[in-house]
């Protein structure tokens, strides 16, 4: 990546911040060398405060960070697309965006939240925890007998019957992925590598 941080007279470049997963653009930002750097090196967005004049990190105060994903340049090498998972609301306002905009999670990324909240609480009377505890077999089981009902539903003329049953098997996908370690961004990610 080769940004001309000359071509401005302060030496700043704007650096446009993006959700990884939803794509919203959450701020506008500045950064100079140096806070480029910094958010390689560290993982997590700093920018140049033209008001403060000096570096500093998104959230050093509220906590609110920004995890980097990636950092490249425009066509130009005068501007930044940086994407990122936030760790909070990103306007120091309290706002998902400096736009007041809500940042919304794809639902399947938030079942996957609650899906692992629910794994690491514990609860004896929670059937996700019960069906992780028991186990890969126990939950490979589980969505196998999904799949079979899926099948047996697509066959049949019951529109909500084939989609209770397609949910069913979404579900305990999301569960087992989880077992093996994985997320749903990893399938997603296979699929794009053959989309060619």
């Amino acid at each position: 990546m080769k940004i001309d941080f000359n071509k401005s007279k302060d030496g700043l470049v704007p650096a446009i911040i993006q959700d990884k997963k939803t794509y919203c653009v959450l701020m506008l930002g500045y950064m100079n060398q140096k806070a480029v750097d910094l958010t390689v090196s560290s993982g997590n967005v700093h920018f140049f405060s033209r008001s403060k004049n000096r570096i500093w990190m998104k959230g050093e105060t509220s906590g609110n960070i920004l995890k980097l994903d990636s950092i490249k340049a425009d066509c130009d090498n005068d501007a930044l697309l940086v994407k990122v998972t936030p760790m909070g609301p990103t306007c120091h306002k309290g706002d998902d965006t400096c736009w007041e905009e809500v940042n919304e999670k794809s639902f399947l990324y938030m079942l996957e939240e609650i899906i692992q909240s629910r794994i690491m609480k514990s609860s004896t009377k929670s059937y996700v925890s019960n069906l992780f505890k028991k186990g890969i077999d126990k939950i490979a089981q589980k969505v196998g007998e999904e799949a079979t009902e899926l099948v047996i539903a697509s066959k049949n003329s019951d529109d909500k019957l084939f989609i209770e049953e397609s949910g069913d098997l979404l579900f305990h996908f999301l569960l087992i992925l989880q077992k093996r370690g994985f997320k749903i961004d990893d399938v997603i990610n296979e699929l794009k590598t053959r989309n060619k």
